[in-house]
């Protein structure tokens, strides 16, 4: 089996390259499209990922990675579905572009919290200003007053 390489990106700027010997394979009949052949076919793949023994990741990047992709693990395995084409090579491949993704995306570091800002002053006038002309332009449309 071949390694896996996740493309460099924010938080992995070497990119990552995990060892094949870590990724496990599995086959199963698909129930998606394939006509006659997918009763007799195994072409739906799953490919899983232990998070807590790979030798891919430091520390700091699985402890991001166990956090960030909780929901998708079972203990710390993560494991990804592919079956969406009739053939099981086509399915390999994209499992594998699944799992890198998930990774890269996993690993990148966390965007910086927003600064707050203050209005200038200017932009409060103008705000003002056109609040009072909006109401004088409704007060205009009322019905004048009887003076009888």
């Amino acid at each position: 089996m071949n390694e896996l390489r996740v493309p460099p990106g924010p938080g992995i700027p070497d990119g990552l390259l995990i060892p094949g010997p870590e990724l496990s394979e599995q086959f199963s009949r698909s129930s998606g499209p394939g006509g006659q052949g997918v009763n007799t076919t195994d072409s739906r793949v799953q490919l899983s990922l232990d998070l807590a023994t790979t030798t891919a990741l430091t520390d700091r990047q699985r402890e991001r990675a166990l956090e960030r992709l909780t929901p998708r693990l079972v203990g710390t395995i993560l494991t990804v579905d592919a079956s969406e084409f009739r053939s099981q090579r086509r399915n390999r491949s994209a499992a594998r572009e699944r799992m890198a993704s998930l990774l890269r995306e996993a690993l990148s570091p966390p965007p910086p919290p927003r600064r707050a800002t203050k209005r200038t002053r200017g932009s409060q006038r103008r705000r003002l200003e056109a609040k009072s002309q909006r109401g004088q332009i409704k007060r205009g449309r009322t019905r004048p007053a009887d003076d009888a």
